[in-house]
């Protein structure tokens, strides 16, 4: 009985084998090499490099209309200027412009806080459908609840280290 299973399996493997049902690792690697589009990073990385550059000045361009405009100091005007980076990118968001901005400017936009705000806004309007406790305040931290979570523990550990070493 045994010998009758062992070579009923080596003529379905090699049935399937012919039929090209089975192939080994480098044949798989291989063709997912061959298929897989190629990474242009240096592309990428340029052009990541001045949009980011161009989110920047942006930024400190608000921040010194913030102080002139409404005569604050530097760190409030930072903080005004933080909140309407969030405001445009829900607003982006919302209306479908963001998703867009990022596949042509790749991660200049997700890696600040226009990235979180994105994040958050893009799950309250996925889940808006099933209600304002079960749809979008379940689920709106979703993604960023993760980052939000690490990132306290973070400071928690190097405010630690920090008041060990005498910071």
């Amino acid at each position: 009985m045994n010998n009758n299973f062992i070579f009923l399996y080596i003529i379905k493997y090699l049935i399937n084998n012919i039929n090209g049902d089975y192939m080994n690792n480098y044949e798989y690697q291989k063709l997912v090499k061959e298929y897989l589009p190629k990474k242009k990073v240096l592309k990428n990385a340029i052009i990541t490099f001045i949009a980011g550059g161009i989110m920047g000045i942006s930024s400190e361009l608000l921040l010194e209309l913030y102080q002139i405009l409404f005569n604050m100091p530097r760190k409030e005007s930072g903080i005004l200027v933080i909140l309407t980076l969030i405001i445009v990118a829900s607003i982006l968001t919302g209306i479908g412009i963001f998703d867009v901005l990022v596949s042509k400017l790749k991660s200049a936009l997700i890696i600040p806080i226009t990235g979180f705000s994105h994040s958050i806004t893009s799950a309250a309007l996925e889940y808006k459908n099933e209600g304002l406790i079960l749809g979008i305040g379940s689920n709106i931290f979703k993604l960023a609840g993760t980052v939000l979570l690490y990132g306290i523990v973070s400071v928690y550990f190097f405010g630690i280290i920090r008041l060990i070493i005498g910071g």
